[in-house]
């Protein structure tokens, strides 16, 4: 990936015949819909599904994996900055859970610590299956990619 000027590393790739950009903001979290917003701009962009953000999150167990096309943000503030930025919520999310944190911890403490070990290797895990799952959304469409990736693991590996 590179530096580009819209505030982010970008590559752009080839999946199934489509031309993808992929962008990691540089910006702080809170502060992602700026570079998210410029991202639009520079691919031309014209729906909000034609974006897909990989996220981590507090309300899913460690590990587990959901698809989904807009709806509430969470308090996740990466997400109210995307949504402030483009107007819009209906951009596709990938959610990577990463548990509550235990006892009275705040949220932003947990999200910013070094996991677990017994958590790090379910991670790794759930990051290769969040590149499957835009792959899936890709090729395949959302609708599928959410059949697919929002059974519980146990199912999908029966």
């Amino acid at each position: 990936m590179k530096r580009s000027k819209e505030r982010a590393l970008t590559a752009e790739i080839r999946i199934g015949g489509h031309l993808v950009a992929l962008a990691f903001p540089q910006t702080f979290m809170n502060l992602s819909g700026e570079s998210v917003s410029l991202l639009v701009r520079r691919y031309g962009i014209t729906r909000p599904e034609q974006i897909v953000v990989v996220y981590d999150e507090l309300d899913l167990p460690v590990g587990r994996l959901r698809v989904k096309v807009g709806g509430g943000l969470a308090g996740h503030n990466g997400l109210k900055s995307i949504k402030q930025h483009l107007h819009d919520d209906g951009f596709v999310r990938v959610r990577i859970g990463i548990g509550r944190p235990p006892g009275r911890k705040q949220g932003a403490d947990h999200v910013l610590r070094k996991p677990a070990k017994s958590e790090q290797e379910e991670l790794a895990v759930s990051v290769e299956e969040a590149a499957d799952a835009v792959e899936c959304i890709v090729t395949e469409g959302t609708d599928r990619a959410m059949n697919r990736f929002n059974t519980a693991k146990e199912e999908r590996d029966a």
